[in-house]
């Protein structure tokens, strides 16, 4: 419900949009499912976004289980022509991904962006914890999200500056935003 969403200040999401302002036309996928405010955000800037909710596509195919396999759940999600994206917002879904479902969902985000696009992911960083908050992200504004806690889970996987870099090593390069409440926003340009 809307009002368990608390505003936070993004130097993330502002880097994000610094990098499309004055553009139009743009495809941006939202990987945090549809909601009516990234909706109207993004639309209102003159975008086009396309909403997949990739948490929920992990859970029902028994991720958690460990039954999913990667090319399978990957052949019904993020399956999108390559380059067509300009941006995504990837939000904090990768860190409960196993690593081969997590290698190939990075592999797979760098076919479908465009050369010079940009990626804003979330991660913990927390490094030594059993389990993290999951959050929904709403966009209040270009330097503002408006987060509410999803419940608590164990990570598959913790990460720090080093292992972002060296999993997104085939993109061209990563700029780190650690916050006051232990979420790391990383900018990631193919």
């Amino acid at each position: 419900m809307a009002s368990d969403f608390a505003p936070r200040p993004s130097n993330g999401l502002d880097q994000f949009f610094s990098y499309i302002k004055g553009e139009s036309g743009l495809s941006i996928l939202d990987l945090s499912g549809v909601n009516q405010e990234n909706v109207s955000f993004i639309t209102n800037l003159g975008h086009k976004i396309y909403s997949e909710d990739f948490r929920r596509s992990v859970r029902l195919a028994g991720h958690g289980e460990g039954q999913i396999r990667a090319d399978a759940f990957l052949s019904q999600n993020l399956n999108h022509p390559d380059r067509c994206f300009d941006g995504v917002l990837v939000w904090d879904v990768l860190e409960y991904l196993s690593t081969p479902l997590l290698l190939a969902t990075v592999e797979r985000l760098a076919r479908i962006v465009k050369p010079a696009s940009y990626l804003l992911a979330v991660f913990q960083a927390q490094e030594k914890t059993e389990t993290v908050p999951q959050y929904s992200f709403r966009i209040q504004d270009s330097k503002t999200l408006r987060v509410a806690g999803q419940g608590r889970r164990k990570p598959e996987q913790v990460f720090n500056n080093r292992s972002l870099e060296k999993l997104f090593q085939e993109f061209e390069s990563l700029k780190f935003f650690l916050a006051r409440d232990k979420l790391r926003e990383v900018i990631v340009k193919r």
